[in-house]
């Protein structure tokens, strides 16, 4: 849909992106204290508690590549609705679930439908706000995103000891109400919908075109690593943090504060930087402090020993950097496919959450946490930068053809001089 004044506000159109991008991470944040928690419940080990939060990542992951598609023909309102509806009753299910194995098919189906929030949100930024301006937007979001995954493993935490792991479920059925009543009377249809972009050969020739580029696909690759080593942290953190360290279930989710407040600080940081700089210039900046976290964090926890510090500080710098890369390249990702922006940022978020399930895979792989997370982790942080330089090659062998390609249109159009008479 396009038009000279937005369908929806600036204001608007960051507080719903907000909620709907807060539905994956919110659902993970909550529930990670309790993952060695339901080793005891279910009787089982921490391979098999760990499956639970394996299944949310891939049901999440893959769902995108359905949710994309979906978003750009059905439009981003319907798609969202239908989604969410999937996301609660996967919730239900989680809440009630009496075994292991029943867990890990909820969580699964959570996944699934939440994965529609990261799908619409950038898509419905990417509609209306492209370029630098949907960059400063998705600061915004940023600034407000990181203020529930802040103290939702507090939350989650206290919830746990109040009232038994059962209770964290209870609290995302009652969040999957509030997405879906947002996206009921808040969001408005930002698109044409488009029903013949749901044909398989479609949607085959759209991906294809998506992972041949080389803009899209090197800004996705530093997304993936920098922002999917947040989820693989959720799979290793809380084995590390509890059972290594020592802590309690409630001083983990306090822990998780130096990640998601550090990060809010870094998005906050850049909204306030933004008013000299532009959302691109701050890239370099924040991948810089995305590697020197992964030094610290492959070195501190060995040679100083593991502890709060020596693991979440490291944390914490990374997470500062990765706030101020995030938002241009997640808009550098989708620039040259506004026609379908719903696959581009499906994508793009199927590459995130895939980065972080194989990585909290190999993470797994580990008999001690802390050597997993001190290696993992680390090498994310290396390759989202190192690929950032062959992302810088790619746009700007974009740029140059597209304007090779104004000026030859420019070229055809300009009027023909008569020749002069002889």
């Amino acid at each position: 849909m396009s038009t000279s004044t937005p369908i929806m506000g600036v204001g608007r159109t960051a507080l719903i992106s907000t909620i709907l991008v807060a539905v994956g991470p919110l659902s993970m944040a909550l529930y990670t204290p309790a993952m060695p928690m339901l080793v005891e419940a279910f009787d089982t080990t921490q391979a098999v508690v760990k499956m639970t939060l394996t299944a949310y990542f891939a049901g999440f992951a893959f769902s995108q590549l359905a949710a994309g598609p979906l978003a750009d023909a059905l439009g981003r309102r319907r798609s969202t609705i239908m989604f969410i509806g999937v996301y609660i009753l996967g919730s239900i299910a989680a809440a009630l679930a009496p075994t292991i194995e029943i867990l890990v098919a909820a969580r699964l189906v959570q996944g699934i439908g939440a994965a529609i929030g990261v799908t619409v949100s950038r898509a419905i930024v990417r509609d209306m706000y492209p370029g630098e301006r949907g960059a400063r937007i998705l600061n915004l979001v940023a600034i407000a995103m990181a203020s529930a995954p802040a103290f939702a493993p507090a939350l989650g935490g206290v919830t746990i000891q109040i009232a038994g792991w059962h209770a964290v479920f209870v609290l995302m059925v009652i969040f999957g109400f509030v997405v879906g009543g947002t996206t009921v009377f808040g969001l408005k249809e930002t698109i044409t919908p488009d029903i013949t972009r749901l044909r398989p050969l479609n949607i085959a020739r759209a991906y294809r075109n998506l992972l041949v580029n080389a803009e899209f696909m090197t800004a996705s690759v530093v997304i993936a690593a920098g922002v999917g080593a947040f989820y693989a942290q959720a799979t290793i953190l809380p084995f590390v943090m509890i059972d290594s360290v020592g802590l309690t279930p409630t001083q983990y989710g306090f822990s998780m504060l130096f990640q998601s407040g550090t990060f809010m600080c870094g998005s906050l940081t850049m909204r306030l930087l933004l008013r000299w700089w532009k959302p691109s210039q701050l890239v370099a900046p924040g991948l810089t402090l995305i590697v020197a976290g992964a030094v610290a964090l492959a070195t501190a926890p060995h040679v100083i020993g593991a502890s709060l510090l020596t693991i979440m500080v490291p944390v914490a710098i990374t997470a500062f950097g990765v706030a101020l890369m995030m938002p241009f390249m997640l808009m550098a990702g989708m620039r040259p496919f506004p026609h379908i922006a719903g696959q581009a940022a499906a994508l793009t978020g199927f590459m995130q959450m895939g980065a972080g399930l194989a990585a909290g895979t190999i993470g797994a792989l580990f008999a001690d946490p802390v050597m997993a997370i001190s290696t993992v982790i680390p090498a994310m942080g290396v390759i989202s930068a190192a690929t950032f330089f062959l992302y810088r090659r790619a746009a700007d062998t974009a740029e140059r053809r597209e304007a090779d390609t104004q000026a030859t249109l420019q070229a055809d159009l300009a009027p023909v001089s008569p020749a002069p008479a002889e």
